[in-house]
């Protein structure tokens, strides 16, 4: 006797979730490897490199101590000071610890800034191509989504007259990203500077995504944060995965205002309670000891980013420019004839190197394709010198 299985059921709202296609390439890379291909990974955004020895041992002293139980919603205050410290000293701005909120990664800023600020209808400008869970969660509480376009022909630059021109009396959020993910590129301070400007006396949230901020090879990052007036309405997204090699460890933080940071440790303690507390003790050490090991990974990024951008400018149909942040190379394809998507497949399954079509991070991505750099020399170098015989051949 068979049981039928009934189809299930979910709510609405389920079905406007997107995903992030690095996973999904990398579902299917491994399937590959699991049939004994070798695969080499150029999909997924994350450092290559461990850990730095003094944050694993703040980490295992921690564990030691028996900090294993709940924290505070909104962080531990030691982690919140550093961060308060941090932000302070790396943006030029005062930040005190009651506008920081500790999450178990970044993502959740993003989730929560939107589900705090962002009713039914109202209007949330993005850019384009961009990261796609902006998109999702935007779609999914019943937002709309307003892309606004990053162009090679601007070197992935913001053009903030476009963003103003996008403006109506619906925007409630406007989301910034930079270094940017995908193409690398950095916003100029004379974009943040006319965008400050215009935004002054309107009452607009903006989203600074700067996960990549200390991994910029040309100049210093700059933060909407900065500029007279708009630290008030700025969201900062941070976190320690991208800078110290922390993917697994699930930690980042926000700093806003205190009246909404209070709302977001609200979700917080409505979703996870807290972030693990000994994750946070090796957040702190990360932030106040040595810095040589963002040192030397920035430093052998710029090595590979070299590599990768002439090696790329080799291959016949590609044209490539230089990412002056991120682990990103963004390289234009359309000299090839094939879209983003069918070349990223051929590239997977036929010259065995995983990538994204630049369609993953939206639709003006098409033309593109995505290639993380976070990967070592050796592999880089085996992974041109595949593609471009591919492209020989089959171009």
């Amino acid at each position: 006797m068979t049981t039928a299985v009934r189809k299930l059921r979910l709510a609405e709202r389920m079905s406007r979730l997107g995903t992030e296609g690095a996973f999904e390439v990398l579902v299917r890379a491994r399937e590959l490897e699991a049939r004994g291909r070798e695969i080499i990974h150029l999909e997924i955004g994350e450092p290559d490199f461990p850990t730095a020895p003094n944050i694993v041992e703040a980490c295992a002293r921690a564990l030691r101590e028996g900090w294993t139980h709940y924290g505070p919603p909104a962080g531990l205050p030691q982690l919140r000071e550093a961060v308060a410290e941090d932000a302070a000293r790396r943006r030029g701005i005062p930040v005190d610890p009651a506008e920081v909120v500790i999450t178990p990664g970044a993502k959740p800023i993003m989730s929560f800034t939107i589900l705090a600020v962002v009713e039914r209808g109202d209007e949330v400008l993005y850019p384009n191509p961009g990261f796609p869970i902006y998109e999702s969660m935007i779609e999914f509480v019943g937002g709309q989504p307003v892309p606004y376009a990053l162009r090679e022909d601007r070197d992935f630059d913001v053009d903030a007259d476009e963003i103003l021109e996008k403006i109506t009396d619906r925007t409630r959020l406007i989301i910034l990203n930079s270094p940017h993910n995908p193409t690398g590129g950095v916003m100029s301070r004379a974009e943040l500077a006319a965008l400050a400007d215009a935004l002054q006396g309107r009452e607009i949230f903006v989203l600074s995504d700067e996960i990549y901020s200390r991994l910029i090879y040309e100049g210093e990052a700059t933060s909407l944060a900065q500029f007279p007036g708009m630290k008030e309405w700025t969201i900062i997204l941070d976190g320690f995965s991208k800078t110290y090699a922390m993917t697994g460890w699930r930690l980042g933080y926000g700093v806003m205002r205190a009246d909404l940071a209070q709302q977001v440790a609200l979700l917080m303690t409505n979703s996870n309670s807290c972030t693990a507390s000994f994750t946070q003790l090796a957040g702190v050490e990360a932030l106040r000891g040595d810095q040589a090991s963002v040192e030397r990974m920035v430093g052998e990024f710029r090595r590979r980013r070299g590599l990768i951008i002439e090696g790329l400018n080799r291959i016949p149909g590609f044209r490539c420019r230089t990412p002056h942040g991120a682990f990103y190379a963004f390289p234009n394809i359309g000299d090839t004839k094939r879209d983003s998507r069918s070349l990223a497949d051929a590239l997977l399954t036929e010259a065995g190197v995983a990538c994204l079509s630049g369609t993953a991070f939206g639709k003006w991505g098409k033309g593109y394709l995505r290639f993380s750099f976070a990967n070592s020399v050796a592999n880089i170098r085996k992974a041109l010198e595949q593609i471009e015989g591919w492209a020989k051949k089959n171009l």
